[in-house]
C-alpha cells in the first residue's frame, strides 16, 4: 500500500501536556473566591503542580494501564491458606498514591483543607475516576471515628497521612492506612435497616465479633473498613481491620469481585465474616447516625467525581472542535456545534460551582452552613450526578467515531458516568433524604432559602423560578410521588443562584434562560440563538 494514502491529516493532537487546574477557569476562580487570601499562594501552587501531573503523558498512560488491567483477587496462597488478597498494576499504586501524596485524604484539621481537598479530587480525577472510591472512603471515615476519640486517635493519623503505605500489616506498623466501607447487604439493598450482620460482644470492652455478609465492599484491599451489622441494641457501627494487632489476618473472606459496568480499575467485592473481630464505633444501636456523617462526605465527593468526569468530556470536546474542520471551517466555528459546546460547558461549570460551595460550607462548620448541607448534600447528589451521563454521551458524540473508540478515553468516561448516581444511595434515595430534612429541621429549608435568595433581583428569570419553588414547598400533600421534581427544581435553582452571583454574565445568563427559563430543548445544543454562546465555549477551552 502507497505510504501517502496514510498521511494523517484534520486530527486534532491528543490533550496531554497541560494543567488540568488552571486551565479549568470555574475551578481556579472557586478556589479564590472560597478560599481566604492567606491561604491562596500555597494552594495555587499545590494544586497547579498537581493540575500539570494530570494533565501530564504519563498521568494518562497510568489511567489507561489501571483500566487494561483490572485487579485480580487471590483467595488463596500456594499452600492452600486463605489469604483474601487483591493484586493491582503497578499504575493503580501510582495513581493512588499520588492521590494520597496530595493530600486528598487529608482535608480535616488543615484551613481551607476541603475546598482544597475538593479542588484537587476534581483535578485527580480526569486522570483515572477508579482509584477515587479508596481516597473518598479514607477522607469520609474521619467524622464517625471521631465519635470515639480513642479510636480517632490511633487511626486518624494514618487516614490523614500524606504517605501512601502498599500492604496488608498492622496499623501500628504503618505510616499511613486507607479505609473501606461495607453497608450494603443482598436483601437489603439501601435499606441497610435490613442488614442481617450480627455483632455479639466479645470479654474486652467494645470489641465484637461478626458474622454475615456483605454484598458490596468496596475497596477490599484497604486497611480497615467501616460497617455496619445487628448488636443487641439495634443496628451499630464497626471497625474491622484486615490485619490484627498481632499479625494475624481477620476473618475476612473475600468471595468474589464485581464485574462492573465501568470504574474497572477499583476493587468491589463481595465478602463474608465469620468471626471476624470488631470494635464498635459510637453506641450500640446507633450506627447510621453514626456512619451518616462518612455517607454525606462520600456524598459530596460523587458531586465532585460527577464535576470532574463532566469537565474533562467537555475539555476533550471543546479541544476537538478547535482543531477539527469539516463544511469549510472549524467546528467550533460553526453555530450548532458551538451550542451544543456552550450547553454542555454550562452543565459543567453549575456542577464545579456547586461542589466547591459544598465544600467551603464544610470549612464553615457552623450552624447555618451545617443546616445548608443537610439540605444541598443530597440534591446536589441527585442531580449532578444524573447529568454526568448525558453530558458525557454527547460529548462523546462531539468527536464522531473518534470519540467511540477506546483509544480516545471516552468509552471510559461514558462507562463511569452513572456510578456516582448509584453509589452511596441512587436517586430515589437523595429525594426522600431531601423530603426527611424538609419535614423534621426546619433550620435547613431556612438556610438553603437564604442561600438561593442571596441573588435574588439579579436575574428575573431566578426570581420566577424561586417563586414557583416556594409554591411547591408550600404544598408537601403527596410530595413523595413528585420528590424528583421537587429535587431537581431546588438543585437548578441552586446552581442557578450561584451563576449569577459569581459566573460571567454570559453563563448566567445562558443557565438561566435555559434550565430557568424553560427556552431549552429534551437534547444539547438547544440554548437560545441570541446568546453569547462563543464566551461560554472560549471560557471551558484548554489553553495549551
Amino acid at each position: 500500500m502507497a505510504a501517502t494514502t496514510h498521511t494523517v491529516t484534520n486530527q486534532a493532537p491528543p490533550l496531554v501536556g497541560y494543567d488540568v487546574f488552571t486551565c479549568d477557569r470555574a475551578l481556579a476562580e472557586g478556589v479564590e473566591r472560597h478560599l481566604d487570601p492567606s491561604l491562596l499562594g500555597d494552594a495555587r501552587a499545590e494544586l497547579s503542580l498537581l493540575g500539570r501531573t494530570a494533565g501530564s503523558a504519563q498521568a494518562q498512560e497510568w489511567g489507561a494501564l489501571a483500566n487494561e488491567n483490572p485487579p485480580v483477587l487471590h483467595t488463596h496462597d500456594r499452600y492452600g491458606n486463605r489469604v483474601d488478597e487483591v493484586a493491582f498494576h503497578p499504575a493503580w499504586h501510582r495513581l493512588l498514591g499520588k492521590a494520597v501524596a496530595a493530600g486528598l485524604t487529608s482535608a480535616w484539621s488543615r484551613p481551607g483543607g476541603h475546598v482544597r481537598r475538593a479542588a484537587g479530587f476534581l483535578v485527580w480525577t480526569q486522570a483515572e475516576a477508579g482509584h477515587g472510591c479508596p481516597v473518598s472512603m479514607t477522607h469520609a471515615a474521619v467524622p464517625a471515628l471521631r465519635t470515639d476519640p480513642a479510636l480517632a486517635a490511633e487511626w486518624e493519623p494514618l487516614l490523614t497521612s500524606t504517605v501512601y503505605d502498599e500492604g496488608l500489616r498492622p496499623a501500628a506498623q504503618k505510616a499511613g492506612a486507607i479505609f473501606g466501607m461495607g453497608m450494603t447487604e443482598k436483601q437489603g439493598g439501601s435499606d441497610v435497616r435490613a442488614n442481617t450482620t450480627r455483632a455479639t460482644a466479645l470479654s474486652e470492652e467494645g470489641t465484637y465479633e461478626l458474622v454475615g455478609h456483605k454484598w458490596f465492599c468496596s475497596a477490599p484491599m484497604s486497611d480497615g473498613f467501616l460497617v455496619l451489622a445487628q448488636a443487641e441494641a439495634g443496628l451499630t457501627c464497626f471497625l474491622v481491620p484486615r490485619v490484627l494487632a498481632d499479625g494475624s489476618r481477620n476473618a475476612f473472606a473475600i468471595q468474589r469481585l464485581k464485574n462492573k459496568l465501568g470504574n474497572r480499575s477499583n476493587a468491589s467485592s463481595e465478602v463474608e465474616f465469620d468471626g471476624t473481630w470488631a470494635r464498635r464505633v459510637g453506641d450500640e444501636g446507633r450506627g447510621v447516625r453514626t456512619i451518616i456523617e462518612m455517607v454525606a462526605a462520600t456524598r459530596l465527593d460523587c458531586v465532585i467525581g460527577s464535576a470532574a468526569l463532566m469537565r474533562q468530556a467537555v475539555a476533550q470536546a471543546v479541544h476537538h472542535a478547535t482543531y477539527r474542520e469539516a463544511f469549510g471551517g472549524r467546528l467550533v466555528d460553526k453555530p450548532l456545534m458551538r451550542n451544543v459546546l456552550a450547553d454542555l460547558a454550562l452543565e459543567s461549570e453549575a456542577a464545579t460551582t456547586l461542589a466547591l460551595r459544598l465544600a467551603a460550607a464544610y470549612d464553615d462548620g457552623s450552624e447555618r452552613e451545617q443546616a445548608f448541607l443537610r439540605l444541598a448534600v443530597p440534591a446536589a447528589k441527585y442531580w449532578v450526578t444524573k447529568r454526568c451521563t448525558p453530558v458525557a454521551a454527547e460529548a462523546l458524540e462531539c468527536l464522531g467515531g473518534n470519540g467511540y473508540v477506546e483509544d480516545s478515553g471516552m468509552p471510559r468516561l461514558l462507562r463511569e458516568s452513572p456510578l456516582n448516581s448509584i453509589w452511596e444511595g441512587s436517586g430515589n434515595v437523595q429525594a426522600l433524604d431531601v423530603l426527611r430534612a424538609l419535614q423534621r429541621e426546619p433550620l435547613a429549608l431556612n438556610a438553603f432559602l437564604e442561600e438561593v435568595g442571596a441573588a435574588r433581583g439579579a436575574d428575573h428569570r431566578l426570581d420566577a423560578a424561586i417563586k414557583d419553588l416556594l409554591t411547591e414547598l408550600a404544598d408537601l400533600e403527596g410530595v413523595e410521588a413528585r420528590a424528583r421534581r421537587l429535587v431537581e427544581r431546588m438543585a437548578l435553582v441552586l446552581q442557578g443562584s450561584l451563576l449569577v452571583r459569581h459566573a460571567p454574565s454570559a453563563v448566567a445568563d445562558a443557565f438561566c434562560a435555559s434550565r430557568l427559563g424553560g427556552d431549552w430543548g429534551a437534547a444539547f445544543g438547544t440554548l437560545p440563538h441570541s446568546l453569547d454562546l462563543r464566551a461560554v465555549v472560549d471560557r471551558a477551552a484548554v489553553d495549551l
